[in-house]
């Protein structure tokens, strides 16, 4: 049994007292906010509203040491070298949006390779696509082996190919599985490599560590760390920063503007051209120190025993068929109903006001390779309660006799 106390983590979120019946497990999709991130968001808009590092009045000075005390708090968060490290975002999707551009616009050149994995999300896929066979570069994939894991002989044969960029998914947001990460980084590390990490669904699982973590990039989104939406998070080592190009231009970016040419400021606001997310930045800061008065252990464990109720419960229904592993996985259960869409049983728990996911969860190379249309994603946060996970399954059970008569 775990230590945590699920009943008192849940008080701090609003929506389970607006919304009491609801029974959301589409935690891998956004979290909900606790009331630190609300007041947060509603104390800035209300008192404080003024935008950053232009202003030669106090709401700005204020709003700027708001912002950048956002920065620091991330910094510290995840053990970043220095402040300028942090890079603020809309999400992970623009961030990996920024790395592929900045990259093949400076270090990646014709006949250079970029190895992905056939877990990533469409993120870690479409934002290279988009650039590679403009620039010549080859864009390789890890593959799976017979258990859904990724086939770590088949990695290192790759590698010999002598990539220079390895790009990995901290956690599978389509089966939950957590990757062997540290060990794959430093192989990838010693055969030359750049390594990033999407840390989108990985950063509520883990605290991450910059310092010990042998990546070069990590991103990840606030709202899937009970932060607010359209704010997100892309750390860099510096020197390898400073080597972007950055992918939009304009605003407090650059350092001399002329018509014929410009020159671009230092880090961080290098790379954040335009009025950022500010408020979300104060907001993200203030998930992040709500979260810091939980034991992280504590966490795990508990969704590790959420994760074990619903692998057991489902054990007991005919014609499922999971994809997710229960060892290794940071609390998602993929799975399908034999003969049945999936979009029809989402629908029909919906009904029993239980808020799953259905489709291909931007993994559509990976459901390829799996050979079905898609899944139905149950995906576990600390503010769900074992309560839950039998009620779901009761629901599940009603839902497969229901498309078997």
């Amino acid at each position: 049994m775990s230590d945590f106390d699920a009943a008192a983590f849940r008080q701090h979120f609003p929506f389970f007292s607006t919304q009491p019946d609801w029974i959301y497990l589409d935690n891998a999709a956004t979290t909900h906010k606790p009331f630190a991130v609300l007041e947060a968001l509603d104390h800035f808009y209300r008192q404080q509203n003024s935008n950053v590092h232009r202003g030669a009045h106090q709401l700005s000075q204020t709003a700027t040491i708001l912002y950048e005390d956002a920065r620091s708090c991330i910094q510290q968060y995840i053990n970043a070298a220095e402040p300028a490290e942090i890079i603020f975002t809309s999400g992970t999707t623009a961030a990996f949006n920024q790395l592929a551009f900045g990259l093949m616009h400076t270090l990646l050149k014709a006949g250079d390779r970029v190895l992905i994995s056939a877990l990533e999300h469409h993120a870690n896929i479409v934002s290279w696509q988009l650039h590679c066979q403009r620039f010549g570069v080859i864009l390789d994939v890890i593959p799976l082996d017979e258990q859904r894991h990724l086939d770590q002989v088949a990695y290192q044969e790759l590698l010999k190919l002598g990539p220079k960029v390895v790009s990995l998914t901290q956690v599978s947001n389509a089966l939950g599985t957590i990757l062997p990460l540290q060990q794959m980084l430093l192989l990838a590390k010693a055969a030359g490599a750049i390594t990033i990490v999407d840390g989108a669904q990985g950063i509520a699982w883990e605290k991450p560590d910059m310092q010990q973590l042998a990546a070069d990039f990590y991103c990840f989104s606030g709202h899937k760390l009970y932060g607010p939406t359209g704010i997100g998070v892309l750390y860099g080592k510096r020197t390898l920063l400073e080597q972007l190009t950055p992918i939009f231009g304009g605003g407090e970016m650059i350092d001399h503007v002329s018509f014929t040419s410009s020159s671009f400021n230092s880090l961080p606001a290098r790379l954040e051209a335009g009025t950022p997310h500010i408020a979300g930045a104060i907001g993200l800061a203030a998930a992040i120190r709500f979260l810091s008065q939980f034991d992280v252990t504590q966490i795990k464990s508990y969704k590790r025993l959420l994760l074990n109720t619903f692998h057991n419960g489902l054990q007991r229904l005919p014609g499922i068929t999971v994809f997710s592993p229960l060892h290794d996985n940071a609390g998602i259960v993929t799975l399908n109903l034999q003969g049945e869409h999936p979009a029809d049983l989402a629908a029909l728990l919906n009904e029993q006001q239980i808020a799953v996911r259905a489709g291909k969860h931007c993994a559509m190379p990976l459901f390829e390779l799996l050979a079905t249309a898609g899944a139905v994603r149950f995906s576990f946060a600390p503010y769900n309660h074992i309560s839950e996970v039998e009620q779901c399954l009761n629901a599940l059970t009603q839902a497969v006799e229901i498309l078997a008569s």
